[in-house]
C-alpha cells in the first residue's frame, strides 16, 4: 500500500523500487527481506532491510541534502554524545525513475518516545546531558545557515505563525496561541555564542529501549544558533515534574525557556493546518505539543 500523500509533489516509493535500488547500487543488499517501517516522519520513507539495515529515501525534495549532510556531520559528532545515533553507511543515487539520493544506515534498535518512556525523570536527565553534550561541540566548520533557520531569531518565524493560526481559525484556541507567541517574541534574544542545536527533538525522533531513552535519530534539522531551539522537547516530550527536571538539568534561564516554548509553538501551528487531514500522527503531536504549551501560559 503506498504510504499517506503529505506533500503535493512528493514522490511515491515502494519495497520494489528499493529493490531495484539496491540490485543496480549495492547488490550484495538486493536479497534481504525488506520491509515498510511504520512511521509519521514526514520527510523520508522508511524501509528494512534484514536485521542489520535501513533505506532511508526522501519523499519530497527539500529532504534530499539530508543524507549527505548527515554522512558528513553524524561520525563527528557521535564520539561526544551520550545517546546513540544513526551509522551512515552508504548514499545511493537517483535511478530506477526514482529522482533523488538515498541512503543506508545501520539498523537502530528501540521503538520511538511515544508513550514507551517508564521513568519521565530519568528521560528528562538524559535528553538533558545529551543536548547539553551537543552544545559544547565545536562548530567551526558548519555549514552555512538557510534563510528561517532553526535555531534562528524567531521573530522570523512571525508571519508564517500567524498565517497558521488565521488558517486554523476556530479548531484551536488563536487568541491564546497568539499571546503565547508574542510573550516569546517579547524575550530577550540570544547573545552568547551560536551551538549545535538538533532542532527537532520530538518524541517520533527519540529511540526508547527497555523504557529508557537510547538513541536520536533525524538530524534533518541540525543547525548551529540560539541553544533554546532543543527546548522545545520540554513540551513534547515531557510534562510537569518531568518537564520542571529537564529545564533543571541544562539550568535555563526565563528569557531561554520562553524562546524555547516559542519554538514548540512554532512546530506545532506551522505542522497542524499542514498535516491535518494527511498525517494522524503529526496531527496529534502537534496537538499535544500546542496543549503544553498553552497551558504553561494560563
Amino acid at each position: 500500500m503506498a504510504a499517506i500523500k503529505m506533500h503535493p509533489d512528493e514522490i511515491e516509493t515502494d519495497a520494489e523500487l528499493v529493490r531495484r535500488l539496491l540490485a543496480g547500487q549495492f547488490p550484495r543488499s538486493a536479497g534481504l527481506p525488506i520491509d515498510s517501517v511504520a512511521s509519521y516522519g514526514t520527510d523520508h520513507d522508511i524501509y528494512r532491510l534484514g536485521d542489520h539495515l535501513v533505506a532511508r529515501l526522501p519523499r519530497i525534495g527539500w529532504a534530499t541534502k539530508q543524507a549527505a549532510r548527515e554522512a558528513e556531520w553524524l561520525p563527528k559528532l557521535a564520539p561526544h554524545l551520550p545517546l546513540a545515533l544513526p551509522v551512515p553507511l552508504a548514499l545511493g543515487h537517483p535511478a530506477e525513475g526514482y529522482p533523488f539520493d538515498w541512503s543506508v544506515y545501520e539498523w537502530l534498535p528501540g521503538e520511538n518516545a511515544n508513550g514507551t518512556i517508564d521513568d519521565p525523570d530519568q528521560a528528562a536527565v538524559d535528553l538533558a546531558a545529551f543536548v547539553a553534550a551537543l552544545r559544547r561541540i565545536e562548530t567551526t566548520g558548519a555549514f552555512p545557515r538557510p534563510a528561517r533557520h532553526r535555531g534562528g531569531a524567531l521573530a522570523e518565524f512571525d508571519e508564517g505563525v500567524r498565517r497558521s493560526v488565521m488558517q486554523l481559525g476556530d479548531r484551536i484556541d488563536g487568541d491564546a496561541t497568539i499571546r503565547s507567541w508574542q510573550q516569546s517574541l517579547g524575550a530577550s534574544m540570544w547573545d552568547g555564542p551560536e551551538v549545535w542545536v538538533h532542532g527537532d527533538l520530538l518524541p517520533g525522533n527519540l529511540l526508547v529501549v527497555d523504557g529508557r531513552l537510547s538513541a536520536v535519530i533525524d538530524f534533518g534539522g541540525l543547525n548551529i544558533g540560539d541553544p533554546a531551539c532543543d527546548l522545545q522537547a520540554a513540551w513534547n516530550v515531557f510534562a510537569g515534574a518531568s518537564r520542571q527536571r529537564f529545564r533543571t538539568e541544562l539550568n535555563v534561564d526565563d528569557a531561554s525557556w520562553l524562546r524555547g516554548r516559542g519554538w514548540a509553538l512554532n512546530q506545532a501551528v506551522s505542522a497542524l493546518p499542514y498535516y491535518w487531514d494527511t498525517n494522524p500522527g503529526m496531527f496529534r503531536q502537534a496537538s499535544h505539543a500546542l496543549a503544553q504549551v498553552l497551558g504553561d501560559c494560563r
